[in-house]
């Protein structure tokens, strides 16, 4: 019996250069726009898996605003909307898509993440009363903090301002997410320098009740980022038409 060759790619000049290139190992990172579970747009999970196998990610980050807690928000909620029981029960069925396509993901803490823990606090509740956010959203493996880096790039979610700024400010690459409206990469070049900052949109639903305090502004960027090698930041827009109304995941 013959002994099976090992597989050798018959490529040559550029087209080796582009496989050696896309099989080294390196830091591909996919991040993932805010959610805001349950009014996450249905489609929204297709595409990103979609993006990390174009590019042959091998590491995830949530920006953060995970689920909405719309029932709990500090500011006029919808009368006719859910209950806290409802939508959390139903965050929690819609966030377990993304974990079974996903099982190891880092998620910035984002402000509508932490709104019960806020809450939790006005009320006087000490913290050890407190569940983990793993334990409540059915998440076990999933890594929780406010912020991340890898390969020097900073995670954030964005409360203080635009990628684009932090990044001038703090002279290190910086990927956000938070503002709905935006999905960009601009690269900020320097004597001895060149950081970038990535705004990654996001994958919610627009047209669900939670988001009528913006129905008179812009329309949101439904999109993601991917960051490769800590040098190249791509924001990817997603095409709606392409992926229609109802996902594959179930």
């Amino acid at each position: 019996m013959k002994k099976a060759k090992d597989f050798r790619p018959r490529l040559k000049d550029q087209k080796l250069e582009m496989y050696n290139n896309w099989t080294k190992e390196e830091n591909r990172v996919l991040i993932i726009g805010d959610t805001h579970c349950p009014f996450d747009l249905d489609t929204y999970l297709d595409f990103l898996v979609d993006t990390y196998n174009k590019y042959n990610c091998n590491k995830v980050i949530h920006i953060g605003d995970e689920i909405d807690n719309h029932y709990s928000s500090y500011h006029e909620t919808d009368a006719d909307g859910m209950g806290g029981g409802d939508e959390l029960e139903l965050a929690i069925k819609r966030l377990n898509r993304y974990y079974k396509a996903f099982p190891n993901v880092e998620v910035i803490i984002g402000n509508h993440t932490r709104m019960v823990a806020r809450k939790a606090q006005t009320g006087g509740i000490p913290k050890r009363w407190i569940k983990s956010y793993n334990e409540v959203l059915e998440v076990p493996n999933w890594e929780f903090k406010v912020h991340t880096e890898i390969d020097g790039v900073k995670y954030a979610h964005g409360e203080g301002g635009t990628a684009r700024s932090r990044a001038k400010m703090d002279m290190q690459s910086t990927v956000q997410g938070h503002l709905h409206t935006q999905l960009y990469s601009e690269y900020m070049v320097g004597s001895n320098s060149r950081v970038f900052g990535m705004q990654v949109g996001c994958g919610i639903d627009h047209e669900q009740y939670a988001f009528a305090y913006a129905k008179a502004g812009k329309k949101p960027a439904i999109g993601c980022g991917v960051v490769i090698g800590g040098t190249t930041a791509i924001a990817i827009p997603m095409e709606l038409e392409k992926y229609g109304k109802k996902s594959k995941f179930k």
